[in-house]
């Protein structure tokens, strides 16, 4: 019954596998770090930085994987991409989106990928996306998802709304203005920096993932997809990544 109520809820696909088999115990958190092409120097500095190098260790000893998370070429195997093969052959820390190509309009799309494909390769306790111009406190973020292990669908993150622009041609324009209301408000969603999601959100999105809709910007669209379910949204000022403060967890370049 508990089984078939979760089907309905979209929480659980109707393709499981054997529920019967004890699952293996995965990592604490996925960690999907938004790269692009002709970044190298922003990714070289967060392997120094906070992304150990020795990422094995780091996937054992803390139940941490970090994943730079790139598509691909518009144009498939030009220099784009061989730079990117060629990189992950030394550093093997690149989750490529095969299917999707990479270009910033397409952001929204990526990140929906990104949950999706991430949920369907690890089972962990929460999946995180993370722009790669953000320093992330590890220690700090651990520490404060230990507090909501309790809660089954949660969405943590620096909660924010704002302005929807209706103008073409504006940097921030939405297609899709019309939807939000005479307001021209968009309702709260955690801001793009950094923000996890349990692993029955990661899973409702795989589930999902034909049927969500995208808008023009990422954070909107993952705040659309719980603001009608019922998600537990956390408000952590940590999550704001604009100054490092005391006991933050991330901190923008």
């Amino acid at each position: 019954m508990e089984l078939t109520a979760a089907r309905q809820e979209g929480f659980i696909s109707k393709q499981s596998s054997d529920m019967s088999k004890t699952p293996e115990k995965g990592p604490v958190i996925v960690i999907g770090i938004f790269t692009s092409f002709g970044r190298k120097n922003d990714r070289d500095a967060i392997r120094k930085a906070w992304m150990s190098t020795a990422l094995k260790k780091m996937e054992e000893k803390k139940g941490i994987v970090a994943r730079f998370v790139i598509g691909r070429s518009a144009n498939r195997g030009d220099s784009l991409d061989r730079s990117i093969d060629s990189e992950n052959s030394q550093t093997n820390d690149f989750f490529i989106l095969e299917n999707h190509v990479e270009a910033p309009e397409e952001l929204s799309k990526k990140t929906k990928l990104f949950f999706a494909h991430a949920a369907d390769s690890w089972t962990a306790d929460y999946y995180a996306k993370v722009n790669d111009n953000v320093f992330v406190n590890l220690d700090s973020l651990g520490n404060t998802l230990a507090s909501y292990l309790s809660d089954p669908r949660v969405y943590i993150g620096c909660m924010k709304s704002g302005e929807v622009f209706s103008e073409q041609g504006h940097k921030w324009y939405e297609p899709d203005w019309w939807k939000f209301g005479d307001g021209k408000t968009y309702f709260r969603h955690a801001s793009t920096e950094l923000f996890v999601i349990s692993q029955a959100l990661a899973r409702y999105i795989s589930i999902n993932r034909s049927l969500l809709r995208t808008y023009a910007h990422d954070d909107v669209s993952v705040g659309s997809w719980f603001i009608g379910a019922d998600v537990k949204h956390v408000d952590d000022r940590k999550f704001c990544c604009s100054s490092w403060s005391s006991g933050a967890i991330c901190s923008g370049v």
